[in-house]
């Protein structure tokens, strides 16, 4: 209930729009969003440059936040997927954990390991896999939509090429979506309160420099502090440059959650300096480098799952992607299905 409680009063602390907000608040996952499909190389298809696909993924990356309220198993399932709590030392929750590095390559293990261990995963989360599950979701929807494309630019009967230009206006859709959600998760793990146990004021632990205990701690600083400084030009500037080199996409989670939960103390040091008042330039700086370390970690997910996707199979029976682009196989019944 702890990450339920936290987005209440997310909610009352924002004085903008009166719209419910959640992880980096409503702010802070539009800019993630939009910065990242700004940001995209130009070999990805087209329409995922449109103005209209931008927006659409800056409004769709809050929606695991929207999904909020749908009741049980649909909440306690989903919301922890939203963090990880890892300790001072970097294992999940406390000692009896694993590192980021140890994960387990299934969810179920890593939840049979937990418990194991004398934990619980609706305290400890699950962030690291629901980022992986997306980027694999992804990377089929892209699949699809390549031999739907590739199809649709070959086919002469004209009954076949009009559902392949259906199917592929549907997959646009989808994929839209889908990066959203996968975009959701992703600005999560850029967020430092989303990846350790000192999610909300430093907490029921060895508190040597005097860190803030304030339950408003995590609500404050995402959302309301967000909402002032938060800016999309300050984000695009501070976004890194793409990083796509052997992309391995659970070596590249447990990176990039490891230089995230590196940011807690510099977060605290911050907060106790006073720097995330009114619109403190030391607060902006750190929230649009947090915000731009989100985005550039969505772009190269996008751009990663786009080429994975070139060397696909797909479909029932199944074709290999790059034999339908280069025009060798014909993917008709493996789009329909025989049934």
């Amino acid at each position: 209930m702890k990450r339920l409680a936290i987005a209440a009063l997310a909610f009352i602390a924002v004085v903008a729009p009166a719209v419910a907000v959640g992880a980096w608040g409503n702010t802070g996952h539009r800019l993630i969003g939009v910065a990242a499909m700004r940001a995209l190389p130009a070999e990805l298809p087209a329409f995922l440059k449109t103005p209209g696909a931008i927006a659409d993924v800056g409004e769709l990356a809050r929606e695991p936040d929207r999904w909020k309220g749908a009741g049980q198993p649909h909440d306690r399932e989903r919301d922890t997927a939203h963090f990880i709590d890892l300790d001072d030392e970097g294992h999940v929750f406390d000692q009896r954990g694993m590192t980021l590095a140890e994960l387990p390559r299934l969810k179920s293990e890593y939840d049979a390991a937990l418990t194991k261990a004398g934990l619980d995963v609706d305290d400890a989360g699950y962030l690291p896999y629901a980022m992986i599950d997306a980027w694999q979701n992804l990377g089929r929807d892209f699949a699809y939509w390549r031999v739907l494309n590739a199809a649709e630019k070959r086919e002469t009967d004209m009954e076949r090429l009009a559902w392949y230009r259906a199917d592929r206006l549907r997959r646009e859709a989808l994929i839209l979506r889908d990066i959203g959600v996968m975009g959701h998760y992703v600005g999560d793990g850029s967020q430092p309160h989303h990846t350790t146990i000192h999610y909300n004021g430093w907490g029921d632990f060895p508190n040597p420099e005097g860190f803030t205990n304030s339950r408003q701690t995590h609500a404050l600083f995402e959302g309301a502090f967000t909402n002032r400084v938060a800016r999309l030009d300050a984000v695009e500037a501070a976004m890194p440059a793409a990083n796509l080199d052997g992309f391995d996409v659970k070596a590249r989670t447990v990176s990039y959650l490891t230089t995230t939960v590196g940011t807690v103390i510099p977060f605290y040091r911050l907060e106790k300096a006073g720097a995330f008042r009114d619109s403190d330039p030391r607060g902006a700086a750190f929230v649009n480098e947090r915000l731009a370390a989100g985005a550039a970690e969505l772009r190269d997910f996008i751009t990663a799952a786009w080429t994975a996707s070139g060397s696909a199979s797909i479909g029932w029976p199944a074709v290999k992607v790059a034999e339908v682009e280069a025009g060798t196989v014909d993917p008709w019944l493996a789009m329909v299905g025989e049934d």
